[in-house]
This record gives structure tokens, sequence and C-alpha cells, in this order.
């Protein structure tokens, strides 16, 4: 693992453009002691409430937990939940400039009614998930061919709340093309034909078999989807599959190099926001000048720590370093 301790010390002051779906993560803790007498659902006695960045604002918050300048960009509406974005995105060192308002739209907020012992009784969303307004889609497009220009690799975070529609996948691309910059893509959407033109495509297996109208159960199944994604797109692809790891297919030479890699985590107590944490360091690990196999290696590490954590999480370089120096 000598690479990935010399991969990490190289991380630090990369600059990466964030564009996509920006959301707060809303969690009312309490305590449960009893079933409702009005129906059969539990009480939770109110204890305590937290704020956590989620979607493309969780995977700036990676980066800058990994030394690189994140540049995030996005919608929120004219309301509280924007207001209490802005103080979590502040209080990680990260500027709210970059985000558009659109007071026609909610931000988006997960709330997350959960016990303290970390089970999730209830969700609730506050959201929209259609694409917005014309002017307002020019403005996101207009924002990341401004952005990708200064900055080493571009991210668009895709939760399927509108943001990432063709022209902002357009955007990316052209002005990635234009200044040689990676361009990766957390997908939502199983059609894949959209993404095309891409640098990497990281979809889950569900995700996967989506975009194929395949399953996914083993290595041979993830090889013939990511195959299959990549003929349509054009792109590398790599496929997250939980437990089961990684599948990697890196078509960028000659000669494709695919390979598997067997899930890092130890013990597992939320994925919530892993994909997060996996897209940050590839973006970061390739803007530094890592092979793909060796920027997923590095996120395959980083995803089996963010895993063992609750809710939406950010690994450090130290504690990857020393994570990336214990699997020497």
């Amino acid at each position: 693992m000598s690479t990935l301790t010399d991969l990490i010390g190289r991380l630090a002051h990369r600059r990466v453009a964030v564009a996509g779906d920006v959301m707060l993560d809303h969690f009312v803790i309490g305590r449960v002691d009893r079933i409702s007498p009005e129906a059969p659902v539990p009480v939770v006695r109110f204890e305590r409430e937290e704020f956590r960045l989620g979607g493309a604002a969780n995977v700036a918050h990676n980066l800058h937990a990994l030394g690189a300048a994140a540049t995030l960009i996005g919608l929120i509406g004219r309301d509280a939940s924007a207001d209490d974005l802005r103080r979590q995105l502040d209080a990680h060192g990260l500027a709210s400039g970059g985000l558009i308002v659109d007071a026609d739209r909610p931000t988006t907020r997960k709330m997350r009614v959960v016990t303290s012992r970390n089970q999730q009784v209830a969700r609730i969303d506050h959201e929209r998930d259609d694409e917005p307004a014309a002017p307002v889609t020019a403005a996101l497009a207009a924002a990341i061919a401004e952005a990708g220009a200064g900055h080493d690799a571009i991210v668009l975070s895709d939760y399927r709340k509108g943001v990432v529609s063709r022209e902002v996948i357009a955007a990316a691309v052209n002005v990635g093309a234009a200044h040689n910059r990676p361009v990766l893509v957390d997908p939502k959407l199983p059609d894949a034909d959209r993404y095309r033109g891409v640098t990497l495509l990281t979809p889950n297996h569900h995700e996967a078999e989506l975009m194929t109208h395949t399953t996914i159960r083993s290595d041979a199944d993830a090889a013939r989807a990511a195959r299959a994604i990549h003929e349509r797109t054009g792109s590398n692809v790599i496929i997250t599959r939980g437990e089961h790891g990684m599948w990697v297919l890196d078509a960028a030479g000659s000669t494709a190099v695919e390979t598997r890699l067997a899930a890092a985590a130890r013990e597992v107590s939320d994925v919530t926001g892993a994909g997060d944490t996996v897209i940050a360091v590839l973006a970061v690990a390739l803007a530094a000048g890592a092979t793909l196999v060796d920027a997923a290696r590095l996120a395959n590490l980083a995803a089996g720590l963010v895993v063992g954590r609750f809710g939406p999480a950010a690994v450090d370089a130290d504690t990857l370093a020393a994570a990336a120096g214990s699997e020497a």
C-alpha cells in the first residue's frame, strides 16, 4: 500500500468543482420507551437534533477533509433549510457562493427520526425532483463552464433532484474536453446515454442493473454490465457492490483493464453517503495523477472507513493514510 500512501500525500491543494443535488441531512434523535396507543408506532422522546451535509455538499465536505479545494455548485431555496445548510458549509470551511437560489423550489432536506441507538424510525423528504426552469438550468450550466476551467477535476453528484440535467452534463463534458479535465458522475438515472462523454461513471450495482437491464450477482455479471455501460457512453466504469467490493473497468488505454476490489469495510454501521466519499476520493486522486485502479483502491479504502460511522461522514487524509499503512 506504499503507493496509496504516496498518493494520499499528493491530494492536498487539488481543485475540484462539484455540481449537483445539494442536500441537508437533518437527524431528529430520541429515545424509544413505548409504543403509541394511537397507532402501532414507536413514540420517540426527543433528545437532540443534528444537521449534516448531504449529496453534492457531502462530496465537497469529503474533498475538503482530504485537503483539496472544493467549489460547490447547486440549487437551494429561499427558506430556513437554506440557512441551516449555509451554516453547515461555513462550519466545515466550505463556501456557499456557488449556490443558486431558486425561490420556487425548497432546499432539499431529508429529515430522519432515529433512536439513540441509531435505528431509523422514519424519514421525511422535503424536495422537488423535476428539472428547474430553463433560466435556472442555464445559470447552473454557465457556473460549471466558468468553474471547470480553473479546476483539476469536475464531479457531478446526481441524486435525481433535477439539477444534473442534460444541459448541465453537456456543460461539464465540454469544459472537461476543452481543458483536459476528468469529469466524474455518480449517476442515478437508468438512461446511460445521457452521460455520454464523461470520463468516469460510478453506479452502484442496482443502478448498473437498471442501466443495462441485467441482473448482477457475480463478478462476471458486473464485468458484462460495465462493458455494456462503456459501449453506450464511452466512459470508464466503476460499479460499487457493497460487501462485494468494486468492479473497475479502465477503458482509457489501448487495452482495457478490468479488476475486482474486495470490500474494505470491517464493520458496517451506515452506508448513507458512502457513494459521496467514493466519488470525492476518485476525483481528487485522478486530479493528483493516479491511475484509475489506484484511485479506486484508495476510494474503496475510504468507503470502508465511512460506513463504520453513522450518517454522512468524511474521512481526513491522516486517517486514510493510517488505514493505508495498516493494510500494507
